[in-house]
């Protein structure tokens, strides 16, 4: 009887290592008994968007399971059941009386903890609840946790009045003085991931096999044709599947890098194709899940108060300039045409993650999605009540298909408690104002 294979074991070639992803064939074998269901890892990704929400299409109008999509989250319906739609969440941490109300926001997003208000090196912080769930569970996967966005920029300088881009552009703080860089690139985000470079390769060779538009599936063919021979037929065609997924990324990554290196001119505009932009990155993160590369991920569609022009959408304004509506009627139908494409992404997500068939379950109830932004209304910059969805299962920890209305001064921190808690980190406190788990997450 055959060894179990390594739950690390990556397809190899020519200076090339491609992980693959959980296969029955690296279960536990038994003669004599039929093997139990394995559970599946818990997974945590935060999908941040800038510059608020139009509320009057965001929040049901009723509570409870029985709750009907608002218009903006339409393309949300066949993933309704795996839905919790939480109304009522503050970050107080964000409020202050002084300009900045966006750095302030994306500053705390995620740490709930006030920012040090300065336009030089002296950042301050808190530790983000990514980066302390990676810090205590990151051991168990080749990567602790990845970062990733569709808008760049250093974090130095100033991006809003008298605050450091560091705020702005960053929700990931692996502690209180250091931000965690997001990447940009989908080639470098691809590369980094999957196609595991031999760090014996030179420059030069690197440089050769991209130039000669070779994927890393022709490096690996002659190990993966070997180790279809060894695997169940399940786990073959979870194979095939696997292997044209990533063969399809790659080739779109290639198409985008050609597209990119077309553009000429001083200054190319801020968003060269955000559409593919954003489901490569989608794509990149569900393959990092998928194949256990890391369990904890955050995805900036933009940066704190973020100019986008959405071009494609037929809106040649600036995001956020729209955000700032003062009630006028035009204004606030071209953000909430903005927020129905953002939330489109969010099913696009939800739709791929689902796709994943796991030891136990798929992919999504293996995982909590948290969608947000740094603020309520943009108008009012507003940091209570929050645009809130938290998708998926969480590996049983949450009971989804609900909107969930939070009377009182209730502190989003005790969401991130909850989320911690369902991903083995105890912790009963975070941020300035994280008491405990947040009710009802559970059913």
């Amino acid at each position: 009887m055959k060894s179990p294979l390594p739950r690390r074991t990556f397809l190899r070639g020519l200076g090339t290592a491609m992980a693959l992803p959980f296969l029955e064939a690296m279960l536990p074998r038994r003669a004599h008994a039929a093997e139990p269901a394995v559970g599946s890892p818990n997974r945590l990704l935060v999908f941040y968007v800038p510059n608020g929400f139009h509320m009057p299409a965001w929040t049901p109008t009723s509570v409870g399971s029985g709750y009907e999509l608002p218009p903006t989250m339409a393309s949300l319906t066949p993933y309704q059941s795996e839905l919790l739609v939480l109304s009522g969440l503050d970050n107080v941490a964000a409020i202050d009386i002084v300009p900045g109300d966006h750095a302030r926001g994306t500053g705390s997003f995620l740490t709930c903890m006030p920012i040090f208000e300065t336009e030089g090196a002296d950042i301050l912080n808190g530790t983000s609840v990514d980066q302390r769930i990676a810090q205590a569970v990151g051991t168990a996967t080749k990567f602790p946790s990845l970062e990733l966005g569709s808008e760049g920029g250093k974090s130095t300088g100033v991006c809003d009045p008298e605050y450091s881009c560091a705020y702005t552009r960053n929700i990931a703080w692996s502690s209180p003085t250091t931000p965690v860089p997001k990447e940009i690139n989908p080639r470098e985000a691809f590369d980094r991931l999957f196609a595991g470079y031999d760090a014996s390769l030179t420059a030069e060779q690197v440089a050769k096999r991209r130039l000669l538009k070779m994927s890393i599936l022709d490096f690996v063919l002659e190990d993966a044709k070997a180790l279809r021979k060894e695997v169940g037929q399940k786990d073959r065609q979870k194979l095939e599947e696997y292997m044209t997924s990533v063969y399809e990324l790659e080739k779109q990554i290639e198409s985008f890098d050609n597209m990119s290196e077309c553009i000429v001119g001083p200054k190319p505009p801020p968003a060269q194709n955000i559409q593919d932009h954003v489901r490569m990155m989608l794509d990149i993160m569900v393959l990092a899940f998928q194949c256990d590369l890391t369990r904890v991920a955050t995805y900036m569609l933009g940066n704190a108060g973020s100019s986008r022009v959405y071009g494609f959408l037929d809106i040649g304004t600036e995001h956020h300039y729209l955000s700032h509506h003062g009630n006028n009627l035009i204004k606030q139908a071209k953000l909430q045409t903005i927020n129905t494409w953002e939330v489109e992404q969010l099913a696009y997500l939800l739709g791929k993650l689902q796709g994943v068939q796991e030891a136990s379950g798929t992919l999504l109830d293996n995982s909590m999605v948290f969608f947000s932004s740094e603020i309520e209304d943009g108008n009012a910059h507003g940091h209570r009540n929050l645009p809130v969805i938290l998708a998926g299962r969480g590996a049983g920890a949450i009971s989804p298909g609900r909107h969930i209305q939070y009377a009182g001064e209730q502190p989003i921190a005790d969401l991130y408690i909850s989320m911690m808690n369902a991903m083995g980190v105890d912790d009963q406190t975070f941020g300035m104002n994280g008491t405990g788990p947040l009710a009802g997450l559970s059913g």
